[in-house]
C-alpha cells in the first residue's frame, strides 16, 4: 500500500482535507457476506437435488433482497452513530456555555494525560479554548472516543451493497449460462472469490496475502459445507 509522503505541501493537503474512515469495512463485509449467503443457498438447494432454474430464482432474490437489507441495517447504524454525534456535539456546546470553567478543567486534563505540564499546558489550554469548535472536537474524540471521520451513512451502505452484489452473483454465473457441472464450476468460482477477498484485505494490513486469503477461504468454505449439508438432509 502507498504510504503518504512528508513533504510540506503533502502534510499541508493531507491535513486540510476532511478526516475520512473510509469503506473498506462495508466493501469486505458486503463482499463476504454476499457470497457466503448466496453459496449457501446455492450449495443447500443443489443439496435438496432441486433444479437451477429454482437455484437461479432463490439465488437473485437472495442477492437483492438480502444485498438490500443489509445495506439498509448498515445505513441505520451509521446514521444511528451520527445522529450521536450531533448530539453529543450539542452537549459539549451547551457545555462550554453554561459551565465554561468546568469544561475548561476537563480540556486541561485530556491534555495532562497526553504528556503536557507546566507553562506548555497552560499554553495549550488556552490556545484549545479559544476556539469552540476546535475544543469540541477535541472532548467529542478524547471524551467520549468517538472518531474525528464524520460518519456518511448513504455511501456506506451504497459500498455495502455494491460489494454484495458484486460478490454475492458469482456462484449463480454457472447456472445462469447453463453450463456443464454447474455446481462444481460454483464451487471453484466461489472459493476464488473468497481467496481473492481475503488477497484484497491484505492490502490494508500486516497480513501476507496468502494467509489472509486462505483465511477467508475457510470461513466461506465451513459455511458453504454446513449449507451444503443440511440442504443434503431434505434430497428429494
Amino acid at each position: 500500500m502507498k504510504e503518504h509522503g512528508h513533504s510540506h505541501a503533502e502534510i499541508a493537503a493531507r491535513f486540510a482535507a476532511p478526516p475520512s474512515g473510509g469503506y473498506l469495512r462495508d466493501s469486505v463485509y458486503g463482499a463476504i457476506d454476499g457470497c457466503v449467503t448466496t453459496f449457501a443457498i446455492v450449495a443447500g438447494v443443489a443439496g435438496a437435488g432441486l433444479s437451477p432454474a429454482i437455484i437461479i430464482a432463490l439465488g437473485l432474490a437472495n442477492v437483492l433482497a438480502d444485498g438490500f437489507s443489509m445495506a439498509a441495517a448498515n445505513y441505520s447504524g451509521i446514521k444511528a452513530e451520527a445522529d450521536n454525534m450531533a448530539r453529543l456535539r450539542r452537549v459539549e456546546e451547551r457545555h462550554i456555555r453554561e459551565t465554561p470553567d468546568g469544561e475548561r478543567r476537563e480540556l486541561r486534563e485530556i491534555l495532562r494525560r497526553k504528556g503536557l505540564s507546566s507553562d506548555v499546558l497552560d499554553a495549550a489550554t488556552d490556545a484549545i479554548a479559544a476556539d469552540t469548535e476546535k475544543w469540541i472536537d477535541m472532548m467529542l474524540i478524547d471524551e467520549y472516543g468517538l472518531s474525528p471521520a464524520e460518519p456518511r451513512p448513504l455511501r456506506a451502505a451504497l459500498a455495502t451493497f455494491g460489494a454484495f452484489l458484486a460478490a454475492g452473483l458469482v456462484p449463480l454465473v454457472p447456472f445462469v449460462f447453463v453450463l456443464e457441472n454447474a455446481f462444481s464450476l460454483a464451487i471453484g468460482l466461489t472459493a476464488v472469490v473468497f481467496f481473492a477477498i481475503g488477497t484484497l484485505k491484505s492490502y490494508w494490513s500486516l497480513e501476507p496475502w496468502w494467509r489472509s486469503g486462505i483465511e477467508t477461504l475457510v470461513i466461506g468454505g465451513v459455511a458453504a459445507g454446513i449449507a451444503f449439508g443440511v440442504g443434503s438432509l431434505f434430497r428429494v
